[in-house]
Formats: C-alpha cells, sequence, structure tokens
C-alpha cells in the first residue's frame, strides 16, 4: 500500500482510494472519493498491455506487453499523485502471477514507487465475490470473474463469500488452447471444473458475470435485443442468449460490432472465446440465469477494507443521499419528505419504498438546468447514475417519479419500451406529484413539512397545516394539491 503526501494549499476533500489493476488483458487505474459505504468513481483509465497474451505458448509476458504496461502505470503513479489521492492500492493477477519472468515486472513496478501485491488465485476469486456482494448485498449464486489469465469463481449467498476456485483460463489463454484442436478446450476445462466438486451443488442458482469479456457479450446482447436502456448492472440474460449472441456476432463484420457496442477493437478480438467459456460454464453449473455486475475485483478491494458497521449500509441509499445533498439548493435531509408522502401509499411494499426514499434524495437535484430540461435532467439522473443495489425496474420507478416530479407531468417518461409494468409507473407518478407538491409548500425546504401533514381520510386527500404556516396555502399550492387528488381519485381540501 502506498501513501502520498498531501498538498498543503489544496481545500480538504472527501477521502480518496486509487486502484491500480494490473490484469492479464488490461492494467487500470480507478480512483473511488466520497462515503465509504459506496463511493463515487472520479476517475477511470485502462490500457490494453495484454500482458497474458503470450503465456500459454512462451510462459512470459512478452517485452512489448511488459513495455506498454510499465508506461500507463507510470502516467497512473503521475496521475494519482495529482489527484491528491489518500490511499493507492495496486494489485497484479493472473499475468503476473503465473509468468516465468512475473519477478522483472514487478521489480519494474516497484521502482516507479508502486508497491505492488500480487493476489493468489483464490484471493481474486474471494474478492470479486466480495465486489459483488457489495453491489447486490442479496445475491445468492455463483461469481464467475473472467479475466485475460484466469476464470476466477466464487459461491456466494447470506453477504458471504462461501468457496471459491481460480481456472488458469481467461480468454487470452484459451485462443492459444483451441488453436489447434476446437475440443482442446472443452476437455481442458472440465477437467478444471472437476477439481472443484462444489460448482455442481448449486444448479439453478444465478451466475453472475464479472470482468469486462462477459460486459461485452452483455452490450452485445443489448444491441441484438434492443434492450431500450443501457444500463449494465444487473442486466439479467436468459441462459439461451449465449448461443444466438455468438450467431449474432458471427452474422456481423468488426466494424458492426464496434458501432453498435463501442467495444475496443481487442475485446472484440476475445469476445468468441468470452462467449465460448461462457456456454462451457453454462453447461456445468446448469444456472437459472445470466446476471450482470459492474462491481467486481477493484470494488471488493474497498468493500473488504470496510468495517461490517458500514457493510451493512444500504449501497443505492447511501449513494443517493449523498449525490442529493451535493446538488440540492439546500443540502437538507430527505427523510421529511419521505416521511411526508409514503403514509399516502400504505400498501407499497418494502422494495417499493426504498425505491421512494431514492427518489426522495433526489427531488432537488436538477433545479440548476433550464427549466424546459429539469424533467429529462431528472430522468436521466435515475436511469443511467452509477446507482448499485438496484435492477432496471427499480430505476424506472425513480426516473418516473423524478420525471414527474421536474414537470414531466402525469404520464409516463418517453421511452420506446417500458422495462416497468404499467401499474408501477402509475404509482411512481402519485410519488412525484406528491413530491411536486411538497416542493412547492416549503419551496424545497423540509422543516415545513414537519409541521404539516397529507393524509387521506375517506374520499378526501387532506392538507393540514397549523394557523402559523396557512399563508403557505397559496394558489399553485392549491393546484398541485388538486392535481395530486385527481390523480389518486379523491377530492382535495386544506385544514
Amino acid at each position: 500500500m502506498n501513501f502520498f503526501i498531501r498538498k498543503q494549499n489544496q481545500p480538504v476533500h472527501l477521502y480518496r482510494t486509487a486502484i491500480v489493476d494490473i490484469g492479464s488483458n488490461s492494467v487500470r487505474l480507478v480512483v473511488f472519493s466520497g462515503p465509504r459505504r459506496n463511493p463515487a468513481l472520479i476517475f477511470n483509465e485502462k490500457v490494453m498491455a495484454g500482458l497474458g497474451r503470450s503465456l500459454a505458448e512462451t510462459g512470459a509476458i512478452d517485452e512489448a506487453a511488459m513495455t506498454r504496461a510499465i508506461q500507463a502505470l507510470e502516467r497512473f503513479r503521475i496521475v494519482a499523485r495529482e489527484m491528491d489521492v489518500d490511499e493507492t492500492v495496486c494489485v497484479a493477477t493472473a499475468a503476473v502471477r503465473d509468468a516465468s519472468n512475473g519477478d522483472e515486472f514487478t521489480r519494474r513496478v516497484a521502482a516507479l514507487g508502486l508497491e505492488i501485491t500480487i493476489l493468489s488465485g483464490e484471493d481474486e476469486a474471494r474478492t470479486a465475490g466480495m465486489g459483488v456482494l457489495s453491489a447486490i448485498p442479496d445475491a445468492d449464486g455463483i461469481v464467475g470473474d473472467l479475466g485475460g489469465g484466469s476464470l476466477d469463481l466464487a459461491r456466494i449467498a447470506d453477504g458471504q463469500v462461501l468457496e471459491t476456485a481460480t481456472l488458469p483460463l481467461g480468454v487470452l489463454r484459451a485462443a492459444a488452447i483451441r488453436r489447434d484442436d476446437a475440443s482442446a478446450l472443452g476437455r481442458k476445462l472440465k477437467t478444471m471444473v472437476e477439481a472443484y466438486p462444489w460448482l455442481g451443488q448449486h444448479r439453478g442458482k444465478p451466475f453472475y458475470l464479472v470482468g469486462g469479456s462477459w460486459r461485452a457479450f452483455a452490450r452485445l446482447d443489448m444491441h441484438l435485443t434492443a434492450y431500450p436502456l443501457r444500463v449494465l448492472h444487473q442486466y439479467r440474460i436468459d441462459v439461451a442468449r449465449s448461443d444466438e449472441v455468438l450467431a449474432g456476432f458471427r452474422a456481423m463484420d468488426r466494424d458492426a460490432v464496434r458501432r453498435a457496442t463501442g467495444l475496443a477493437p481487442s475485446r472484440i478480438e476475445t469476445l468468441p472465446d468470452a462467449i465460448l467459456l461462457l456456454r462451457l460454464m453454462q453447461s456445468y453449473l446448469d444456472p437459472s440465469e445470466f446476471v450482470v455486475s459492474s462491481f467486481g475485483l477493484r470494488e471488493g478491494l474497498l468493500y473488504a477494507r470496510m468495517d461490517e458497521e458500514v457493510r451493512q449500509r444500504d449501497p443505492l441509499l447511501v449513494a443517493t443521499e449523498r449525490f442529493g445533498q451535493l446538488q440540492s439548493r439546500f443540502a437538507e435531509a430527505s427523510q421529511p419528505l419521505f416521511e411526508w408522502i409514503a403514509p399516502l401509499f400504505p400498501d407499497d411494499p418494502p422494495h417499493w419504498q426504498r425505491w421512494l426514499m431514492a427518489a426522495c434524495h433526489l427531488s432537488d437535484v436538477a433545479w440548476q438546468a433550464s427549466p424546459d430540461f429539469r424533467a429529462e435532467r431528472g430522468l436521466e439522473i435515475a436511469l443511467h447514475g452509477n446507482w448499485v443495489g438496484i435492477e432496471v425496474i427499480g430505476r424506472s420507478m425513480i426516473g418516473q417519479a423524478l420525471y414527474t416530479n421536474f414537470g414531466g407531468g402525469p404520464r409516463p417518461f418517453p421511452l420506446d419500451q417500458h422495462v416497468a409494468p404499467d401499474a408501477m409507473l402509475e404509482r411512481a407518478i402519485g410519488w412525484g406529484l406528491a413530491m411536486r407538491l411538497a416542493q412547492r409548500l416549503g419551496a424545497g425546504t423540509h422543516d415545513v413539512l414537519r409541521r404539516t401533514s397529507l393524509t387521506r381520510n375517506g374520499d378526501m386527500l387532506e392538507l393540514r397545516l397549523n394557523a402559523a404556516d396557512k399563508p403557505l396555502y397559496g394558489e399553485v399550492v392549491e393546484r398541485r394539491l388538486r392535481r395530486l387528488a385527481q390523480y389518486l381519485g379523491l377530492r382535495a381540501r386544506a385544514i
């Protein structure tokens, strides 16, 4: 672990952690800043160095790949210093671990001033599993982290990593193995998997996909199915899709794949092997579905450093609360807004109430946008924000609430094909109309919400105000109360 000296002339900032991830395919720097439970990713850069490309043939990292990686790491060291990071964690995985000249590479990295930790296969699998748990706390299945040099597997359930396995068979090695014999890859994988009997004991569980190669598979599936959103995290894929995606890939030229997915040429080159490995693992695991996780090894390194109390915090609510306070006019706590609205919807299940809480955290994030585009701004933040602990249906409900809150009206937000059922969007519209009323009543502040209440009384929607606050019941407030009541099938009254 390497600590840089803080700049004395800079203002105090939130804790920043730099992760340098030296993989078999890419070398990457990511910098996180913010709440310890779910810090924001403020910088992300990778170089496709290909350290593991020659391992299957020579057992060593070739000189060109080593030079490319060292040049990238030298840049990363300076970038991290200029960003005034508090902590730098530098790890290497399969390529450096297995290469005959891995020690030479490690010495060259150390000469740059980076203290490198070489993760064992078990460490790598466990850390990837922890990364998935940090973003999907209730995950129950098997994690597969596919890199260039290895496939790391972890059984996760009840918030824990229970068992691990590491197979020296990443996308770069797979290509060399099947080059002369197409069936050799399957035979080799079968031998490796049989050394871990537990892999066959959890059939019917989700298989969580980690790593750039399997995210590339998911991006192509999104394109081929015309999926209306481009949110990879917790994107779910039917297990039958692997054959169809491979067929779709083979029917497209490489330029068409790049335009459709935005993938780098090096990632496109290894995509067939990534899909082939997925199909082979599918035959052994018999999973219920594939679930993409944007969180993996790097986020697992952060999660491993958290104490248990921090881990128990809700990653979605931590992130939306922090972002909402930074973007709002008054940086107030959102609990009063939630407590003011939630009683109107007593039948909402707990996970809907959680989404409402997140929407309340974000209820003032679009105020700096042009009034004509505030609804679109709120929707964009909900749908495409870097949130975890939430699936796309939850994003859609939060997005609908914010779209209505910021003036989009009592209608579904514009999208060619919605993934959330109509009934869920209709409920979120109700949330949004209530938020819009609250925003006007207190001018975006929340103290007034503690002194007032909004309740159903038979067929009446009643806004209760004390005598001192009755002047707040102006013309616009009256109109918004009436509009909410009409949407809920009620009459409106202020008392």
